[in-house]
């Protein structure tokens, strides 16, 4: 496809006009979630200005932890747009959820964004036993650029980064409109704040990262919104097919008439089809 074609495509703030209204709502419902849910805000993780986290923590201790990663095309957005979906997990003691900020372009390139969503988990696996979750359920989860980055961690060597982790440090993943090939997106306008190269767009694609078999990875579940555009229906269409190939679990959603942006507060809402979706992944251990 040239240029065009593909600004269009994954033009989704052109595609969805009442965008606004949707992050207004996002805004507005996470800091509700702040202000009503025990949290410890604005931890660091690493030594970037953006490498924070707020945690959400349940009464109970050692109850699973959920981290969810925020969209925004690797360039935008931030968790305080974000912790709307600790509704739907920590006041109906499901889990704990951590929301998280990373670096984002211009400033970040593909591959340090990548390095921190991992040194963000590795943090949180490790400093468990200070906040009560339980380190041996964690669970990853992301919408649009954090669907990618969600199958990042999930696709992380992590005795390869830590001699102390377990290679199954996440136990299962759930991206919602995720972008699993970059190769599209290094072709695009989204490009010209990420810098990316046909080497760096290659190493951070999902979609060529899988392995010969996916069947010793955690469960996922890939969602996408039934009014989304043709790219994204495309993008998991392809990565779900390919992770069944290699012999994976996975769970393909499409949610009816939810588009880009409205499909996020699925995950807010108990007894909404992403949600169900995601407390069943946790209740059943992956």
């Amino acid at each position: 496809m040239d240029r065009a074609t593909l600004d269009k495509l994954y033009n989704n703030r052109e595609a969805v006009p009442t965008h606004p209204q949707d992050i207004a709502r996002w805004a507005t419902e996470s800091a509700r979630a702040r202000a009503e849910l025990p949290c410890h805000a604005d931890i660091a993780y690493g030594p970037h200005p953006r490498e924070i986290l707020d945690l959400f923590t349940l009464a109970a201790p050692g109850g699973p932890l959920l981290v969810f990663i925020h969209g925004g095309y690797w360039q935008a957005m931030s968790k305080g747009e974000a912790a709307l979906i600790a509704h739907g997990f920590v006041r109906d003691g499901l889990a704990n959820v951590a929301t998280i900020n990373y670096p984002i372009g211009p400033e970040a390139g593909m591959d340090q964004i990548v390095a921190s969503i991992r040194r963000a988990l590795l943090w949180l696996w490790h400093h468990a036993p200070a906040y009560g979750y339980d380190r041996d359920r964690i669970y990853v989860s992301g919408h649009s650029a954090g669907g990618h980055l969600t199958l990042m961690a999930m696709l992380t060597d992590w005795p390869a980064l830590d001699a102390g982790a377990p290679a199954d440090l996440v136990k299962g993943g759930f991206s919602i409109s995720g972008v699993y090939d970059l190769r599209p997106i290094r072709l695009s306008y989204l490009n010209d704040k990420l810098g990316m190269d046909d080497a760096v767009a290659a190493r951070n694609s999902p979609l060529l990262l899988l392995p010969a078999s996916t069947s010793g990875l955690p469960p996922l579940t890939c969602a996408v919104g039934g009014a989304e555009t043709p790219a994204f229906l495309q993008q998991q269409h392809d990565f779900v097919t390919a992770w069944k190939a290699r012999g994976g679990q996975v769970t393909a959603i499409t949610a009816p008439d939810k588009h880009h942006f409205d499909i996020v507060d699925q995950m807010a809402q108990p007894g909404a089809v992403l949600q169900t979706a995601m407390a069943a992944m946790l209740r059943r251990g992956g």
